[in-house]
C-alpha cells in the first residue's frame, strides 16, 4: 500500500512513524525546510518539501498510484482543499483532519461533494473520550469492545491490596478475566502465571463487562465517586466547546474558564446554557471565587500541556472528585504517573488509533493505542477465509506479543484459553506489543490468510496441491 501524508506536523510525522512499520510505503510531504530534514533523519520514509496544495507537485509525485492521501496541515481549509484536489488527480481514497465546529456541520457537504472519504477530528473524539471518563462511576480508564461486551481497564496494583506480592497464578475469583499487560516502570511486559504482582504495577485487564464491574464493586472501587453534576473546563477551545456541549446534552452544569475574550463570546453564543467565565483560568483565585471546590470535575482542555497539569493538580488539592489533563508531547506520559491526576488524553494518539483504523480497513473495527505507541487493542471480526477458522489458538502458535484477549461468539463473550476455537464472524480482541506490530498486521490482513495462513503452514507443513 502507498499512502501520502501532507503536513509533517505532531500528527503527520506520528502517522508515518507508525504506519512506515506496517509494510506501507509513506511520502511526506511539507512546506517547512527544517522539518522535512527532521523526517529524513528520524524516518525510514520518502520526504518531499512541496506544497500539497500545488497541483504540479502532485502530479509530479504521481498521486494517482496512491492508494490513500491524508492531508493534516493544521489548517482545515487546506486539507479540504488538498484532498478535493488529489481525488480529481486520481487517488483512490483521501482523508482530511478537520477540527472546525462550523465544518464538522456539513460534514456530508464535505464528502460528497469535496471528495473527502473519511474526516478525522481529534479535538471532537478527545472530547468524547472524556465524556466516558467522566460519566464511569470510578477513577480509572476503560476501554469498550465487542458491542461493549467486553471491557479492557487500566488499573494500578496499589488499589487491589489484596494481589500485592502474588502471584497471577495464585489469584482468586478471576474467572472470566484476563491480565493482558503489565505496566511497570515505564515499560509494558506480557506476564505469565508465575509474575509476581508489584505496588506500583499498572494492570491492563479485560474481560467481560460484568465481571469487570463485580470486580470494581469487590475491591470497592467506585464507591466514593458521586455522580457528576458540576464539571469545570479550563480552557475554551474546541475541545472545550465539544466537550462542554456535550456535558450539558446529558444535564452536567458547566462552567468554563477563557481567557480570549472573543472567544468567551462565541462560546456564550452557542452555549447559553452554560457559564462562560472570561480570565485567567491558572489564577487560583479566580477558580476559587468560582466555585472550583465543589466541582465534582475538573478538566484542563487548553492547548498548554504545563497550564493543564498544573491547573488539574491544583483541583485535585482543592478536593475536586475527577480531575483531567489533555497533553501533546509524549515526554509527559510516564510524567503522568507521578502526578495526583485521575485521566489524561493525548488527541495525537487517539486520532492515529481513528486513522490506522480506516487505513487496515476490511474487517477493523476499531484500534487503541496504549501508553505511546508501546502497545495497541484491535477488534477484528475474523474473515472466512483464514485458515485459522476452526483451529485451536494453541496451534497457531502466536508470538508471546500477541495475544487474544476476548472473543465474542454468537452473542456470548469467552476468555480464551489454549484449547479455545476459532469460528468464521467472531470477534477477536487482540493486544499487540508495538514489537509485534508486524506480525499484528499480517493477523488480521484477509486477502492472503495473514499470520495464521503462516504460522498454520509452518505447523502442519505444506499443502497438497490439485493440478487440473
Amino acid at each position: 500500500m502507498k499512502i501520502m501524508i501532507i503536513g509533517a506536523g505532531k500528527l503527520g510525522y506520528r502517522l508515518a512513524e507508525t504506519m512506515m512499520n506496517e509494510q506501507i510505503d509513506i511520502t511526506l510531504v511539507d512546506t517547512n525546510t527544517k522539518t522535512v530534514e527532521r523526517v529524513q533523519d528520524h524516518l525510514d520514509v520518502l520526504a518531499v518539501l512541496g506544497n500539497g496544495l500545488d497541483m504540479e507537485t502532485l502530479r509530479d509525485l504521481s498521486i494517482q498510484t496512491y492508494d490513500m492521501m491524508i492531508a493534516v496541515t493544521g489548517i482545515d481549509e487546506a486539507n479540504t482543499i488538498i484532498c478535493s484536489i488529489a481525488k480529481k488527480l486520481g487517488v483512490k481514497r483521501t482523508i482530511a483532519r478537520i477540527r472546525n465546529p462550523e465544518y464538522i456541520r456539513q460534514k456530508e457537504y464535505l464528502t460528497v461533494d469535496m471528495g473527502i472519504d473519511h474526516i478525522v477530528n481529534p479535538d471532537l473524539a478527545t472530547a468524547h473520550e472524556m465524556l466516558r471518563f467522566l460519566m464511569k462511576g470510578y477513577h480509572f480508564h476503560t476501554g469498550d469492545y465487542a458491542k461493549g461486551k467486553v471491557t479492557m481497564m487500566d488499573i494500578k496494583v496499589n488499589q487491589l491490596q489484596d494481589l500485592i506480592g502474588k502471584k497471577i497464578m495464585d489469584l482468586v475469583n478471576f474467572e472470566g478475566l484476563l491480565i493482558t499487560a503489565i505496566k511497570r516502570e515505564g515499560t509494558i511486559l506480557i506476564p505469565d502465571g508465575t509474575t509476581v504482582l508489584k505496588p506500583d504495577d499498572l494492570l491492563y485487564i479485560i474481560g467481560k463487562t460484568h465481571r469487570l464491574n463485580e470486580f470494581v464493586k469487590r475491591f470497592k472501587l467506585c464507591l466514593d465517586v458521586r455522580p457528576v453534576k458540576d464539571v469545570m473546563i479550563f480552557g475554551g477551545g474546541n475541545i472545550g466547546f465539544y466537550l462542554g456541549s456535550q456535558l450539558l446534552q446529558n444535564n452536567v452544569n458547566v462552567v468554563i474558564v477563557e481567557q480570549d475574550r472573543d472567544r468567551c463570546f462565541y462560546l456564550s453564543n452557542k452555549l447559553p446554557e452554560a457559564v462562560v467565565i472570561h480570565g485567567d483560568g491558572t489564577d487560583l483565585q479566580l477558580l476559587e471565587e468560582e466555585s472550583l471546590a465543589q466541582m465534582d470535575a475538573f478538566v484542563g482542555a487548553t492547548g498548554y500541556d504545563e497550564q493543564n497539569l498544573l491547573m488539574a493538580i491544583m483541583a485535585k488539592q482543592e478536593g475536586v472528585d475527577k480531575t483531567i489533563a489533555k497533553i501533546s508531547r509524549s515526554s509527559y506520559v510516564n510524567l503522568i504517573d507521578k502526578l495526583n491526576i485521575d485521566f489524561s488524553l493525548n488527541p495525537i494518539d487517539i486520532t492515529v488509533s481513528e486513522v490506522l483504523k480506516y487505513v487496515r480497513g476490511g474487517l477493523i473495527v476499531s484500534v487503541t493505542m496504549l501508553l505511546e505507541r508501546q502497545a495497541e487493542v484491535v477488534e477484528v471480526i475474523v474473515n472466512d477465509n483464514l485458515d485459522c477458522v476452526n483451529e485451536k489458538i494453541k496451534d497457531l502458535r502466536l508470538p508471546k506479543g500477541i495475544i487474544i484477549g476476548a472473543i465474542l461468539h454468537n452473542h456470548q463473550v469467552v476468555i480464551p484459553n489454549g484449547e479455545t476455537v476459532i469460528y468464521a464472524g467472531d470477534r477477536l480482541v487482540i493486544f499487540s506489543l508495538n514489537t509485534s506490530v508486524e506480525a499484528l498486521q499480517k493477523f488480521i490482513r484477509p486477502n492472503d490468510g495473514g499470520l495464521l495462513r503462516e504460522l498454520w503452514n509452518r505447523t502442519k507443513g505444506p499443502r497438497k496441491s490439485s493440478v487440473s
